[in-house]
């Protein structure tokens, strides 16, 4: 039987739309931000959405401040 994490593997393959301008990791979650044709930049953590954001530096604090809630300290 299939697992829901394999089933959502296969469903999130490649590279998200938009240009990819930042990536990396942050205390183990990938993170990625994408710019969109309407000039958002799109925030993804571990392959998912969370949010879009008017400028990358906004969007990078963001993902610092999930990842630091999110894994605690």
């Amino acid at each position: 039987m299939i697992t829901f994490q394999e089933l959502r593997e296969k469903k999130i393959k490649g590279m998200p739309p938009g240009e990819h301008v930042f990536g990396g990791k942050m205390k183990g979650v990938s993170v990625m931000i994408h710019k969109t044709d309407e000039g958002m930049f799109c925030l993804y953590l571990d392959n998912e959405k969370l949010d879009e954001y008017p400028t990358l530096a906004r969007a990078k604090k963001s993902a610092e401040e999930f990842v630091k809630a999110a894994k605690g300290k």
